[in-house]
């Protein structure tokens, strides 16, 4: 206890500052083009810096060519180079069309990406204190580009997360006291999941002091710890409260329920851990981090629910009746369960088929989902980068590719006549110059009317690319950056990477699952279900934004192969570990499978509900990737938690019977012996409607070794 509150506080101290250093969408792909243009740029031309930004003029009563108005213009470029970490200062060409009380200046501003995004507020400041003194408040200017736009995100997203908590809490207590039967058994359980999402956040805070973290991985940190947290929780006070009726003392039933419990939340979290560390091997930064975060959420929430947990338990045994709200029932609850156990081991075949089905149909509009990156303007629209942004689109002025074109000094400049040419008669293309820094770099800044993050605009990004290789001389090497040049890389990169990540999460679950039951069957049933119930969410997230131009988040599929993957295997190890534990104890398939089922089924359903309700809380914000995220994976955790673990899992069992638990005997002979059956597994429950070995029969060797067939 006395290690988790040094935690906590820590955690309280390190979070105010750490989430100054939270940065937008970080979609660097290692060795891209866009990539290399970017360390090109920043050795060749430092002036240019590592991004772009830009100063957007307005005024209502003045026109960009009138003396005050120049004035303030040039007020403004006066003070940005005495800003530090600002460097060439440039007026953007105009473009037909372009608003005549509209001015733009463009700014080359240096060092990483938290350096760039502390440098913001004294650039902002500068520049429009000149401005208004200079023209008296009749310009204004806003300071816009892709970290200007991404601070005000960030901004929005942690107000938002704010908002979804302060909704998603009281509802999940809510659930909890309805479903635990008390207000004292659900605080713990709120408790120690809350804690776990402080820990999480705050050590996810010191990591952005040193590492790019997406405002994207501190929602998921958040929620994806908060929902684990309290599925962990439940578990082992729902086994310890079991303990406890059955007349074991407060310390013993701590101790039993955290070998058994304890161990399927080990297991759970290792599954996690092992899904998410598949995104570690792809050359996404965004992925690597999102690897760190989910594998550090599940650690920090599982050692809660087993350190942090059995600690208070004993000693908070006397609150957790506390505020009872209904008298537990238990008998009904296992007879209600057992009922449905009876009803799917004596049918299965129909439950399972239109089990199937439905999921099947779910899945079918998964094919058209389409994937992209929205800067999600409606959130910032009432800001300086926002209105600045808006300005700039509106006057054809919406993205900046620089051509980054590496020669010997003997060389000279490289010929780009023929390739400005072309631009020139492009009619997306609004203005393209070239410049060279007399030693080894030639620049050709090329500005167009497409969004960058518009799918025109990777196609855009593309063609450049084709008509550099056309038009300049044989053998020069020509690489793009910009925002559009960025997220062309990305995107083209999430394809192959994510192939590879779905290899190696299937690979690792399959492992994972193979040592947990020592079963060939289990493990490939296990992924075959997590496929089937991730297929029918995309299906439905596809069906949902059919008819709406948001596409769907790049990092979603990702997460969705790795974390989302992760999440659903806890409820087949809650399901399958009892199964099996029963299974070892009995011989007997069909009776493991219906006792197991009924045991499992209150935490699981409890569970799911309280984690899709975590997740639902994120469709309460103003982001299309964090709105897309909380359906995502509510839904998936909700058909897992039904069609999947209550249907489709106990019946293929029921038909699989003894064949569940098949392993050859080579891998019998390597893999480590199954765990002895606990002292809290009665051979006979009440309720399960079936008879089991008599307490003297002992399993065979066979059922002992799960190697029966």
């Amino acid at each position: 206890m006395a290690v988790w509150v040094i935690l906590v506080l820590a955690a309280c101290l390190v979070l105010p500052v750490g989430l100054t250093h939270v940065q937008g969408a970080v979609v660097e792909v290692e060795g891209s083009s866009s990539a290399r243009a970017t360390t090109l740029i920043a050795r060749g031309m430092p002036a240019f810096g590592t991004e772009q930004v830009s100063l957007a003029f307005d005024s209502r009563t003045l026109t960009a060519d009138s003396e005050p108005y120049q004035r303030a213009v040039a007020a403004a470029a006066q003070a940005a180079t005495m800003v530090p970490g600002t460097g060439h200062i440039v007026p953007v060409p105009d473009a037909e069309g372009r608003d005549p009380h509209h001015a733009y200046l463009g700014i080359g501003i240096t060092g990483d990406n938290d350096a760039r995004q502390h440098l913001l507020p004294e650039l902002r400041s500068a520049t429009g204190k000149a401005v208004a003194a200079t023209s008296h408040r009749q310009v204004t200017v806003a300071l816009t580009g892709t970290t200007p736009v991404f601070t005000e995100q960030i901004k929005a997203d942690l107000r938002d997360l704010r908002y979804a908590e302060a909704a998603t809490v009281p509802a999940a207590l809510l659930l909890l006291i309805v479903g635990l039967g008390s207000a004292g058994s659900a605080l713990v359980v709120l408790m120690t999941a809350a804690t776990s999402v402080l820990v999480t956040t705050g050590a996810l805070a010191a990591l952005a002091l040193i590492l790019d973290v997406d405002s994207l991985m501190v929602t998921v940190a958040t929620t994806v710890g908060f929902g684990l947290g309290l599925d962990y929780a439940l578990l082992l006070l729902l086994r310890y409260r079991t303990l406890r009726n059955d007349g074991l003392s407060p310390r013993l039933a701590t101790a039993r329920a955290t070998k058994s419990a304890g161990h399927a939340v080990l297991w759970c979290a290792a599954a996690v851990a092992v899904t998410s560390a598949a995104l570690a091997v792809t050359p996404l930064a965004l992925a690597r981090t999102a690897a760190l975060v989910a594998a550090l959420t599940a650690v920090v929430t599982a050692a809660a629910a087993t350190t942090l947990l059995p600690a208070v338990l004993p000693r908070l045994d006397a609150l957790l009746d506390r505020g009872r709200v209904r008298r537990r029932d238990r008998a009904n609850s296992k007879e209600h369960w057992a009922r449905w156990a009876r009803r799917l081991m004596d049918r299965p075949w129909p439950h399972l088929l239109a089990a199937l089905a439905v999921l099947l149909l779910a899945a079918a509009p998964a094919g058209t989902l389409r994937t992209g990156l929205q800067m999600n303007r409606g959130i910032i629209a009432d800001t300086d980068a926002g209105r600045g942004l808006a300005q700039m689109e509106q006057d054809g002025l919406a993205n900046v590719t620089l051509l980054a074109l590496p020669h010997t000094p003997s060389a000279g400049p490289v010929d780009t006549t023929d390739l400005i040419d072309t631009l020139h008669a492009d009619p997306r293309i609004t203005a393209s110059a070239a410049l060279d820094n007399g030693r080894d770099l030639t620049i050709v800044t090329i500005t167009d009317r497409i969004p960058a993050d518009h799918p025109p605009a990777e196609r855009l990004a593309a063609h450049i690319r084709s008509l550099a290789a056309r038009s300049l001389p044989p053998g020069q090497q020509a690489f793009t950056a910009g925002p559009a040049a960025q997220l062309a890389d990305f995107h083209q990169a999430l394809r192959p990477a994510l192939r590879q990540v779905t290899v190696i999460v299937l690979a690792g679950a399959f492992l994972l699952m193979l040592l947990a039951f020592r079963s060939l069957l289990l493990p490939l049933k296990a992924i075959a279900m997590n496929a089937l119930s991730l297929a029918a969410s995309f299906g439905l997230l596809a069906w949902t934004t059919q008819h709406t131009t948001d596409p769907i988040h790049l990092a979603i599929p990702l997460l969705a192969a790795t974390i989302v993957f992760g999440l659903s295997l806890d409820y087949e190890v809650f399901l399958v570990h009892r199964i099996t534990t029963h299974y070892r104890a009995t011989g007997d398939c069909r009776t493991a499978v219906a006792r197991g089922l009924t045991e499992t089924a209150h935490p699981i359903t409890l569970a799911a509900t309280t984690m899709a309700t975590v997740f639902a809380g994120l469709m309460l914000t103003h982001r299309d990737d964090f709105r897309q995220t909380g359906f995502l994976v509510a839904t998936a955790v909700l058909l897992d938690a039904t069609l999947i673990r209550m249907v489709v899992v106990p019946t293929l069992m029921r038909l699989l019977g003894h064949r569940n638990w098949w392993l050859p005997t080579p891998l019998n002979r390597l893999l480590p012996p199954p765990d002895a059956p606990p002292h809290d597994v009665p051979e006979q429950r009440a309720g399960t409607g079936y008879a089991s070995a008599s307490p003297s029969a002992e399993p065979t060797t066979a059922h002992n070794q799960g190697s029966h067939q």
